[in-house]
């Protein structure tokens, strides 16, 4: 088993979700073997406009044949274990690569980086974590909302850190609601995608939260098309079902709810759910099935 690197973008040709699979070539089907049951790092090429650099990191389940091309295969990630860095890491910084396994005897990067799938050092592996999810952001619950057993953890540095503990922390509830509500509240803006208010308390704090659309008690995943932008009031009531969301994104309110205008009146003047403007950040059809099947009072 090895750490190693999967070369990803938004706007690929190949049949990747980033969260479930990332198909390949069979040129790679060896340095994908050597990292079955071990951790990959995402990055996303830099000459892609507004690249997101290092983005999340995940662990491969297994391998498997594609069925709909002979010289393909994918890697199967392992649910619940992809997660997106609350700070996507460049692949440069000033004068310093992240990627230091990348140089060559001349302290210039090599060809290795021009490889989709790649191996990846400890300590790169190491060093692009940290820089993902060891730093703060203003985007951080409220105090008050910091509970031990949900944010106090997150607060722990990842310096000077084992493998094995370092892994525990891709792992850790608290590490991943931290930059799970990061990535969402960025992705909306900071606003709440019904109401369309934007609330930033004293302290320079989001007064927005982030919900899960299938929650992760019933194996929804840390992604942002899984998450939606919401108000206290709102995520309360998209939670207990009085409020839903069609395909289209048409906000749906239920028969059940026993102040209908009210609720109506905290819709925003669309009618619809203000949803990012990325295509790939958008709620997807498979969450709002999911929720309105099973949460939503219709």
């Amino acid at each position: 088993m090895a750490f190693g690197i999967f070369i990803h973008r938004t706007d690929s040709i190949y049949d990747d979700v980033p969260s479930e699979r990332y198909q390949f070539p069979r040129q790679y089907l060896t340095r994908v073997q050597q990292c079955v049951g071990d951790w990959i790092v995402y990055l996303e090429p830099s000459k892609v406009k507004d690249t997101k650099g290092y983005f999340a990191v995940a662990k491969v389940q297994g391998i498997i044949p594609d069925p709909q091309h002979d010289d393909m295969h994918i890697a199967v990630i392992e649910p619940g274990t992809y997660l997106d860095f609350g700070d996507p890491v460049p692949f440069r910084e000033a004068d310093e690569i992240v990627e230091q396994g990348l140089l060559n005897d001349r302290g210039k990067i090599s060809g290795r980086a021009q490889a989709a799938v790649r191996p990846l050092s400890s300590e790169d592996f190491a060093r692009t974590v940290e820089r993902g999810l060891g730093q703060d952001h203003d985007v951080l619950p409220r105090v008050d909302l910091a509970t031990p057993n949900r944010f106090q953890e997150a607060q722990m540095p990842f310096q000077h850190l084992s493998d094995r503990e370092r892994i525990k922390q891709l792992t850790s509830r608290a590490v991943r609601d931290r930059n799970f509500r990061k990535n969402v509240l960025r992705a909306y803006g900071e606003r709440c995608a019904i109401t369309g208010l934007r609330l930033i308390n004293g302290g320079g704090r989001a007064e927005v939260e982030a919900a899960h659309i299938r929650p992760v008690e019933q194996d929804g995943p840390d992604i942002v098309s899984n998450g939606l932008a919401l108000s206290g009031t709102a995520h309360w009531m998209f939670d207990r079902g009085l409020v839903g969301l069609a395909d289209d994104l048409t906000i749906l309110v239920s028969r059940q709810s026993n102040d209908m205008e009210a609720v109506n009146a905290m819709i925003n003047s669309s009618g619809k759910l203000l949803a990012p403007g990325r295509p790939a950040n958008r709620p997807r059809a498979e969450f709002l099935t999911w929720h309105r099947e099973n949460c939503f009072k219709s």
